[in-house]
């Protein structure tokens, strides 16, 4: 790092309201260095993404105005420039990717032709000559056959190769500064590890200078040369990542630090003896060569239907009050088999037995009691809340069907439940578009707790969460896992979480179980190769750790032979 490319000083940002102005951002200044990786660490709602698109004035809002301050990029105020220059700086100078690439890639567009129109429109290339220059940046972000995926879209692909897109897309108007929103939040471990190393490598390569916003202080700490802590729209502290993390001054510094669920050290879920004191014979959830396969392809004219296994073959055995995390990347049959369970997703063979009773053979009886004593976490907490109606009234909502509480008390009872979930009585008056995603998966939580369930199953429910409210949720979970006998399955990418959370753990890939076991044994000793992939891939607090050793690529995985066990706890 050499120079100062970027320089910011006293930046302020307001809210202009009926009721008033509101300050979003507080006279924010940072400096950021040619070829420099500066992590921006806070809660949701701190101001982090906010000021990232404020430097090349790109406001969500027609209500929010920057009042004062300057942006010098290569001492040029971008705050000064006519709007016909930012539009050149806006992917010319400062890319940006964001967190969710399905929704900011045109799903009808070519993945290829997307990347080049940046090219055309930044650099005056031909066609020809765009469609060479973006195929050579599909080659560089990771795509195998760039030549042949120039014409695919992006529904064709998975998340992690979308969120390649996404950088391509960023890449192809060779920007000085490339700002990365929270880029691998919602992939799994092996699949953050490569777009990670990706854009280190480019990095390298280019000379870029990159601002990388996330709440994974991981992350951070291996792929940052610099931090800066936000909380309220202001600047709380920033320096060397070193220096940050082995003398922090700030107390929320300290808390975001302490707060981080580092497997090294981290305290596994309580023990056997512990866990199983007090509970019931019997297991409450029982699930015996469970298989769910999808029809895929087929037609008239092509033949007939093709099925794809979502799920092999799984047998499972969860007791009353147990903690329980599923683990494994993307597609390895999770989520299907959590919907399976609960009826969400129609069984192809197998059984599923809750408390007693068979889903396949009583289906009346099952799914009533289903719906009364179980309940599900979503992972996108926005497309899982009704969006007409305010938090209050989703959740009376659930009260009044269930039954469980008299009309009378339920104002009492959504009070109680937002307590729970650490938001704001005032939140019961809101509506989820007016909330940050932190806040609306904590509503979720709450509307899964106002069934007063037996088993809760939370699909990655924290993912989109900073570190200091996921401690937070993880804390409520193992709280209500104590008070209330609560069974709890939990799916998550992170494995430091599900250590730290869980008493037992299960392995997932390619549709199959190929380990479980108490978390203790099976983090300490995996025995399967694709469970040591995936402990190896997650990121460490500690700085002087090599950038995710031993994180293997997607085509290391692929050699893994699958090794599946259906033995019963």
């Amino acid at each position: 790092m050499s120079g100062s490319l970027l320089s910011v000083r006293d930046l302020t940002v307001s809210a202009h309201l009926d009721s008033g102005p509101r300050t979003l951002l507080d006279a924010v200044s940072l400096d950021l260095g040619k070829g420099e990786v500066l992590g921006l660490v806070g809660e949701s709602g701190s101001g982090k993404s906010l000021f990232c698109r404020s430097l090349v004035r790109l406001l969500p809002s027609s209500l929010l105005k920057i009042d004062s301050g300057s942006v010098l990029l290569e001492g040029r105020d971008l705050m000064r420039v006519d709007d016909g220059e930012i539009l050149k700086v806006r992917g010319g100078e400062i890319g940006m990717i964001f967190q969710n690439p399905t929704s900011h890639l045109d799903q009808v567009m070519r993945v290829g032709e997307q990347i080049a129109e940046g090219i055309r429109y930044h650099e005056g290339l031909g066609a020809r000559e765009a469609r060479a220059a973006a195929t050579d940046i599909l080659a560089q972000v990771g795509f195998p056959d760039p030549k042949r995926q120039y014409d695919s879209y992006p529904h064709e692909f998975s998340g992690g190769m979308r969120q390649r897109a996404m950088i391509g897309v960023a890449l192809s108007c060779n920007p000085k500064i490339l700002i990365a929103d929270e880029p691998t939040t919602a992939l799994d471990v092996t699949i953050q590890a490569q777009i990670l190393r990706l854009l280190i490598d480019i990095r390298d390569r280019r000379g870029l200078s990159i601002i990388l916003i996330t709440h994974d202080l991981g992350i951070v700490a291996q792929t940052c040369d610099r931090i800066a802590v936000m909380r309220g729209g202001k600047l709380l502290e920033a320096g060397p990542k070193r220096a940050i993390l082995a003398r922090p001054q700030h107390p929320y510094t300290i808390s975001l630090i302490d707060s981080h669920p580092s497997i090294s050290g981290e305290t596994p879920a309580s023990s056997p003896a512990v866990a199983d004191a007090g509970r019931p014979p019997g297991p409450l959830l029982e699930i015996d060569d469970l298989h769910v396969r999808f029809r895929a392809g087929g037609g008239l004219l092509k033949g007939g239907a093709k099925s794809v296994s979502a799920v092999s073959g799984v047998s499972l055995r969860i007791m009353a009050g147990e903690t329980v995390g599923i683990v494994g990347e993307s597609g390895s049959g999770k989520s299907t088999l959590a919907r399976a369970v609960l009826s969400l997703t129609p069984l192809s063979s197998g059984h599923v037995t809750f408390d007693g009773v068979d889903l396949a053979l009583q289906k009346g009886a099952g799914l009533a009691k289903l719906r009364r004593e179980t309940a599900m976490v979503f992972q996108d907490p926005y497309n899982a809340l009704n969006p007409r109606l305010t938090i209050g009234q989703m959740l009376a909502e659930v009260l009044k069907v269930q039954g469980k509480v008299a009309k009378a008390d339920i104002p009492a009872r959504i009070d109680a439940l937002l307590d729970l979930v650490g938001l704001e009585r005032e939140f019961a008056g809101r509506k989820p578009r007016s909330m940050s995603g932190g806040q609306c998966q904590r509503a979720g939580i709450a509307r899964a707790l106002a069934v007063d369930p037996k088993m809760i199953i939370a699909d990655e429910c924290v993912a989109a969460l900073d570190v200091t409210i996921q401690a937070q949720i993880i804390e409520l979970f193992r709280e209500l896992t104590a008070k209330m006998a609560l069974t709890l399955i939990f799916i998550a990418h992170d494995l430091a979480i599900v250590r730290n959370l869980c008493e037992r753990v299960v392995v997932m890939y390619r549709g199959e179980i190929v380990e479980e076991g108490r978390c203790e044994e099976v983090f300490a000793r995996p025995k399967h190769a694709y469970t040591a992939a995936l402990i190896a891939a997650i990121p460490d607090i500690d700085p002087d750790k090599p950038l995710l050793q031993g994180a293997g690529g997607r085509e290391d995985l692929q050699s893994i032979p699958i090794q599946p066990i259906k033995r019963m706890p």
